[in-house]
């Protein structure tokens, strides 16, 4: 069964263009993630890593310049994603930004996991916003 799960908004203080150039590039991520994953890898649109022994590969399939950026889990995902990141310029220091996660669980795993990744998603889209607002201009 296909569940959404969508973050709140959250304000990011910088122009669309800016946060869209950083989050439709994995290798903006590799400072990031590549001392928090195993065998971080950038090959052009689709990146692949490993968690607690899972070999995980995102694609990028979707971009719209300065408003969406669309990943699914490419070939050995546990199981059907698709993640939007969307984003509304407002004015030039004032983006607003949404996460929408659609994901293929079955009735057990959505009543383990719905409410930790509606959780999980709102952190995600908080701390990202914390990120760019908190960084130096």
């Amino acid at each position: 069964m296909m569940e959404k799960y969508t973050s709140k908004q959250v304000q990011i203080r910088r122009p669309d263009a800016v946060i869209y150039t950083i989050l439709s590039d994995f290798n903006n991520f590799t400072p990031i993630l590549a001392d928090k994953v195993e065998g971080w890898n950038v090959e052009g649109d689709t990146c692949s890593f490993k968690v607690k022994g899972f070999t995980l590969r995102l694609r990028m399939i979707d971009k719209e310049p300065n408003k969406t950026v669309k990943v699914t889990g490419d070939d050995g995902s546990p199981f059907p994603f698709t993640f939007w990141v969307q984003l509304k310029g407002l004015a030039p220091d004032d983006t607003r930004m949404r996460l929408t996660l659609h994901v293929e669980l079955n009735m057990m795993m959505k009543m383990m996991i719905g409410s930790k990744l509606q959780k999980a998603i709102d952190q995600i889209a908080e701390q990202i916003a914390t990120s760019f607002n908190n960084a130096p201009i």
